[in-house]
């Protein structure tokens, strides 16, 4: 049952955190640590693969609202649920002791005792703006923030681009989510007015720059409601699809195979299937680094064929998207977007168009209208510019 004094989704997101603390423990937090949301500019299912991806930060943002705890236990509550997860050292010994939302939270602290650090039992209290299951990286987020509560409570000496692999650690081995590691760099590396340009073998990044505002322009983020799991059998069939064709390639990922040499791979193929989801790879490794000259050349209209024809390759060739994701992009297109594509994992989340800010309005009424005339749900919006977590 739900407790009605506690406190609700209004407000500030790390007033909520801290007020849920205070709620909780009865005391005020030590601390509060934020990371945010990301979409993905453009780049999709090519990190898994050691490619390229392109994403930026959101004003979105996770708070987590922590303090030390003595006796080597954790305890976190959340603003999304009504039940809060406690778990210690035995519990948290090996990934599949903490399951749920929890997971996560255990995981980071899993993860990071694997790692040899010494983390403090702790208390925490989380507060979201970032919508769960949309494609916007909502786990990701919740992991750096916990982490970076963990790190800065216990004095742990962890640089931030050590960090993400960490995260993704616990993610992969201890949720059990077969992610890359373009979100756990996104939310933790990003910088505001930038691009995060991700070179997913080396890790090495470059910010490219992405000034919507002076352009005119915006990223309008439509969340289909269509929520997508990427611990799901979907996300992992083509994860294990493009390893298998690495190695029948002869190929340490398919990252290593060039645009250039596409043809020549796929008559190497004798499936289709292998060959449409290689297709996908590596030609949208191809569009990340077409748009990357596009950005530094400051021609940020121009990426809208790229952000439409990575959209086509998701749904044609690596067949990801859902009828909620197609419909939205097909409306934002017609309503005059430069470019529309699906964000994330896929089967379902967030579709993201390229508009003049002047006219997200009617995109948004566009893809309102096609949703109504199938009978789905009505998508909720974002209006946004790439941006990182202000400090709590």
């Amino acid at each position: 049952m739900t407790d009605p004094a506690r406190p609700g989704p209004a407000g500030d997101v790390a007033d909520r955190a801290a007020a849920g603390f205070r709620h909780r423990y009865g005391e005020p937090p030590a601390g509060r640590w934020a990371a945010p949301g990301r979409a993905n500019l453009i780049g999709e299912h090519t990190d898994y693969n050691d490619g390229f991806v392109l994403p930026f930060a959101l004003p979105l943002r996770t708070v987590v609202a922590a303090a030390r705890q003595d006796g080597g236990r954790w305890t976190a509550w959340s603003e999304l649920s009504d039940s809060p997860v406690e778990f210690g050292v035995d519990e948290v010994a090996a990934p599949g002791r903490v399951a749920g939302w929890g997971a996560y939270v255990a995981g980071v602290v899993w993860a990071l005792r694997d790692a040899g650090h010494d983390v403090p039992g702790a208390r925490l209290a989380i507060a979201s703006d970032v919508p769960v299951g949309s494609g916007l990286s909502s786990s990701a987020a919740l992991e750096a923030a916990v982490l970076a509560a963990l790190v800065d409570l216990g004095g742990v000496d962890l640089p931030a681009e050590r960090r993400p692999r960490l995260a993704q650690r616990a993610e992969n081995a201890y949720v059990g989510a077969p992610t890359g590691i373009m979100d756990q760099s996104a939310v933790i590396r990003c910088r505001p007015g930038h691009a995060l340009f991700l070179d997913c073998r080396t890790e090495s990044v470059e910010h490219i720059p992405f000034d919507l505002a002076t352009a005119g322009l915006a990223v309008l983020v439509v969340d289909s409601r269509a929520p997508h799991r990427h611990a799901g059998g979907e996300y992992a069939s083509r994860r294990a699809s493009c390893e298998r064709a690495a190695k029948l390639l002869g190929v340490a990922a398919l990252r290593d195979v060039p645009a250039a040499g596409l043809d020549e791979a796929l008559a190497l193929l004798d499936d289709d299937e292998t060959r449409r989801r290689v297709r996908h790879v590596v030609t949208e490794n191809q569009r990340v680094l077409d748009t990357v000259e596009l950005l530094r050349a400051g021609r940020i209209r121009d990426i809208g064929p790229l952000l439409t024809a990575s959209h086509a390759s998701m749904r044609d060739d690596f067949e990801i998207t859902v009828p909620e994701i197609d419909t939205a992009v097909e409306a934002a297109l017609a309503a005059g977007a430069y470019g529309a594509r699906m964000t994330g994992g896929g089967f379902g989340g967030c579709v993201l168009a390229l508009v003049d800010a002047d006219r997200a309005d009617a995109a948004s009424a566009a893809v309102t209208t096609a949703y109504a005339a199938r009978d789905f749900p009505a998508p909720n919006f974002h209006l946004t510019t790439p941006n990182t977590h202000p400090r709590p």
